[in-house]
């Protein structure tokens, strides 16, 4: 029997409520709908006083150092931040920068954002998909980028953006189906026959 899948997702959104959060949450649901799998949300504007103005790692705290863990030892990460400026924020980049460069190669990640209008869509290929091409990740086909008018009380609404974010899931199952099928083979080849 192979365990579930550890499924962390990064929200960059800075407050609470946020719609960043609530696209995060949505996409959560729906992967765990499918796959057996543990959830964590590290939500970096809960922890943005702890090491928004720290320099290296070793400076952190341990509730920082937990969620940076937590993502290095992700089966698969869900990673979503408001567009601020054209990009993503600052801080769900200086969070990223404590990330080793090792820690991700081959994970599986939805990227996913949320802005004021349609003009920052490409949010997703132009800024976030160079960042995990860095980590050498293997960054979903499908993104999902969502505007103020998708939400009403902090929730997914709107169906367009619903069923993007539903084949974005779904694409992304096949993928996951391999990784636990892989693990599964793994852990019968060291188990004692």
């Amino acid at each position: 029997m192979t365990r579930p899948l550890r499924l962390v997702a990064v929200s960059g959104g800075l407050q609470r409520p946020s719609r960043a959060v609530a696209l995060t949450e949505h996409l959560l649901d729906l992967i765990a709908d499918e796959v057996p799998c543990e959830q964590r949300l590290v939500e970096l504007g809960q922890l943005a006083p702890y090491f928004a103005g720290a320099v290296w790692r070793s400076e952190l705290p341990t509730a920082v150092e937990r969620a940076l863990s937590a993502v290095e030892q992700a089966d698969v990460l869900v990673v979503t931040s408001p567009v601020y400026r054209g990009s993503y924020t600052g801080l769900f980049k200086h969070f990223f920068d404590f990330i080793h460069q090792d820690a991700l190669i081959g994970k599986p990640v939805l990227l996913a954002a949320t802005g004021g209008s349609e003009r920052h869509a490409l949010v997703i290929e132009h800024q976030l998909r160079p960042l995990f091409s860095f980590f050498q990740t293997n960054t979903l086909p499908l993104g999902v980028y969502a505007t103020d008018k998708d939400f009403v009380d902090y929730r997914v609404h709107n169906d367009a953006l619903i069923q993007r974010a539903r084949l974005a899931v779904q694409r992304a199952l096949p993928l996951l189906e391999l990784m636990r099928s892989q693990e599964t083979a793994a852990v019968q080849e060291v188990a004692p026959a």
